[in-house]
C-alpha cells in the first residue's frame, strides 16, 4: 500500500488538508493547506471548498495520492459516508447526502479510497500513532474547549465514547467541562465578565478568583475522569484543547483528587495539536499490526 496518504481535518470553519507519510509517522509540512469553509452554504458550495483545499494539499506532492483519512464532527454515519448534522449551524444543507460519493467523484477516485471517523477519536488516534499516547495499548483522551470530546483508543482502534451529554452535577458534562462553564463561574466568583479562558488567564496576576476558579475545574474534571477511567482502565489519560493549555493551573489538584480515588496512571497534554486529528485521519489507513 502507498505510504502516502491525505490526512483532513473537517471543522464548523474550516478544513485543513496535508499529507501524511506512513512509514516516518509524520506529516509532509510543505503540503498542508488550510481554508475556510461558509459552514451555512449550499451542498455544491461546500463540496467545492472541501475537494479544492483536498486537491491543493495532493498538488503540492509528487506522489500520486489515492487514499484519504477525514476526521469528521457528528453526527455522521462514518462508515457509509452519510452526514447527519442538523439545526447545529453547520452543514446543514449536508443532512442525509452521501458525502462519500460527491467527494469521490470529485477526486476522482473510488468511494473505498476515502474513510471518515470522528474528530475526537482521530485526536486521540493521532497522539497514539505519533505522539503523547505513542507507546501505550489502552488510553482515553478528552479535548476540552468549546464542547467536550471524549475518546478511547485500545490496541490501534479508536471510538467515540460520546460522554459530553452524561448526566453530572446539575447537568450534563460539557456544561462543567467547556470553556462555557469558565465564562459563567468566573462571573459568578467574581463579578467579572470574560470572553473566553484565555482572558481569565491572563487575569491570573491580580485575581485571585482565578486560581480558584481552575481548582473547582479539577474537581470537576477528576470527579468526571473518575468513572471513566474505572470503566475503561486505561494505561494513560491524554488531555487536548485549549483548555488543556492552562494544565499547569489545574493539573496539580486534577492529580491529588485522581490519587483520593485510587488512581494512579499518568496523565499528559497532547503533543501534537491540530495536527493530531490529520494524523490520526490518516492513520486510518495503517495497517493494525503496524500500530
Amino acid at each position: 500500500m502507498n505510504q502516502f496518504v491525505l490526512g483532513v481535518d473537517i471543522g464548523g470553519t474550516h478544513i485543513t488538508a496535508a499529507i501524511v507519510d506512513l512509514a516516518t509517522r509524520k506529516i509532509l509540512h510543505e503540503t498542508m493547506t488550510r481554508q475556510k469553509v461558509d459552514a451555512s452554504g449550499t451542498i455544491g458550495d461546500i463540496m467545492t471548498s472541501w475537494s479544492s483545499a483536498m486537491l491543493t494539499a495532493i498538488g503540492k506532492h509528487k506522489t500520486e495520492i489515492t487514499n484519504i483519512g477525514i476526521a469528521m464532527p457528528g453526527p455522521f454515519d462514518y462508515e457509509n459516508g452519510i452526514a447527519l448534522m442538523q439545526n447545529q449551524d453547520k452543514y446543514d444543507a449536508l443532512y442525509g447526502i452521501n458525502v462519500k460519493e460527491l467527494l469521490a467523484e470529485a477526486l476522482r477516485l473510488d468511494n473505498d479510497n476515502i474513510r471518515f471517523q470522528n474528530d475526537a477519536p482521530c485526536f486521540l488516534k493521532g497522539e497514539a500513532f505519533a505522539g503523547a499516547a505513542q507507546g501505550y495499548n489502552r488510553a482515553v483522551g478528552l479535548t476540552l474547549g468549546t464542547g467536550l470530546g471524549s475518546a478511547v483508543i485500545v490496541n490501534g482502534k479508536a471510538w467515540d465514547a460520546n460522554l459530553w451529554d452524561t448526566p453530572f452535577r446539575d447537568g450534563i458534562a460539557e456544561e462543567h467541562l467547556s470553556s462555557r462553564w469558565f465564562v459563567k463561574r468566573f462571573y459568578e466568583l467574581s463579578g467579572r465578565k470574560a470572553d473566553n479562558v484565555k482572558t481569565i488567564v491572563e487575569l491570573l496576576p491580580t485575581e485571585p478568583k482565578v486560581q480558584e476558579l481552575f481548582t473547582e475545574y479539577a474537581d470537576n474534571l477528576a470527579t468526571f475522569l473518575g468513572d471513566f477511567v474505572r470503566q475503561e482502565q486505561p494505561e494513560v489519560i491524554i488531555l487536548g484543547g485549549n483548555i488543556a493549555k492552562g494544565f499547569n493551573l489545574f493539573g496539580g489538584g486534577l492529580q491529588e483528587e485522581l490519587q483520593a480515588q485510587r488512581i494512579t496512571i499518568p496523565i499528559k497534554t497532547a503533543q501534537l495539536g491540530e495536527e493530531a486529528a490529520l494524523l490520526g485521519a490518516a492513520s486510518l489507513w495503517q495497517e493494525p499490526t503496524d500500530l
